[in-house]
């Protein structure tokens, strides 16, 4: 099935302007919104260890606002391949009072907790999470999708493979953009049934899709979902862009901010991102053509 198919379906309904209700705070997604990664892992694959401790996280969370991001997505856990897994438990003890602390300092700050298990995702309303970032696709904890029900919280639902196992198993596609949309369809419907309404959609660049899948992926952005429900795109620092050009992580911003702007044009509402304010100047590129 082509793109050009995808057009052709009955639910092609799409919008230029979406909202999203963070624990009543209505966020217009009319311009595209920057979401800044923080990272309190050990072993991320590009900034591990450098803001695992409160005081550093806090001050990362400030220059994410200050250079443009309006959302802070805090990942206690890395999700890279070979990283180590960990319990929630464990998630829960590595984010401490994060949360909190930037809660009260920066109360401006729309916080993204980036997590597969139900456990996390309460400890983090508890403590003031305005977004679930889920890449399981609440495939990983059987309990995870009643737990984001509970919060009425925002949901992003991301394509993946469907074990933790296998999440970075490369699976060639006979069409990309079709296996994921079938994805959300049966996913959205599902989510709606259990009353998740704001639900965000992650085609999941880097997980287990091969270079060719992915530069397809980045083609077609404007069909997934059929505009039905605003996009995540979530390419910074992947292995997709910097291998093929032998570069490093650090070393493709040119490269991924033109990725950047592509998308931008084919409707997609939020960047999840490293390099905040590189992405801001390609958000306001896109806003003055």
């Amino acid at each position: 099935m082509s793109a050009n198919n995808v057009l052709l379906s009955p639910f092609n309904t799409f919008q230029n302007f979406h909202s999203i209700n963070c624990n009543g705070r209505l966020v217009d997604l009319s311009s595209p919104q920057l979401m800044g990664i923080l990272n309190l892992t050990p072993d991320s694959f590009s900034d591990g260890g450098k803001f695992n401790d409160e005081k550093s996280a806090l001050q990362h969370a400030e220059k994410l606002l200050k250079d443009g991001a309006s959302i802070i997505d805090i990942g206690p856990q890395s999700t890279r391949p070979n990283a180590e897994f960990l319990s929630s438990e464990e998630e829960v003890r590595r984010l401490g009072n994060i949360i909190s602390s930037i809660k009260k300092e920066l109360p401006e700050a729309l916080i993204s907790l980036d997590t597969f298990y139900a456990e996390t995702v309460k400890f983090g309303f508890n403590e003031g999470i305005d977004i679930v970032n889920d890449i399981s696709g609440g495939q990983f904890d059987e309990n995870m999708l009643d737990a984001v029900a509970e919060t009425n919280l925002p949901y992003i639902l991301m394509h993946v493979n469907p074990s933790y196992q296998t999440m970075h198993e490369i699976t060639s596609f006979a069409d990309i953009t079709l296996t994921v949309n079938q994805y959300f369809s049966k996913k959205t419907d599902e989510l709606l049934k259990k009353g998740i309404k704001d639900i965000i959609l992650d085609p999941g660049f880097g997980f287990g899709k091969t270079v060719e899948d992915q530069m397809k992926m980045i083609d077609e952005a404007e069909f997934f979902g059929f505009g039905s429900f605003p996009l995540l795109i979530g390419i910074s620092r992947k292995s997709f862009i910097y291998k093929p050009l032998g570069k490093s992580a650090l070393n493709i911003n040119e490269e991924t901010q033109k990725l950047h702007l592509k998308v931008l044009h084919q409707g997609a509402k939020i960047l999840r991102v490293h390099d905040v304010a590189e992405a801001k100047k390609t958000i306001d590129e896109f806003l003055n053509t």
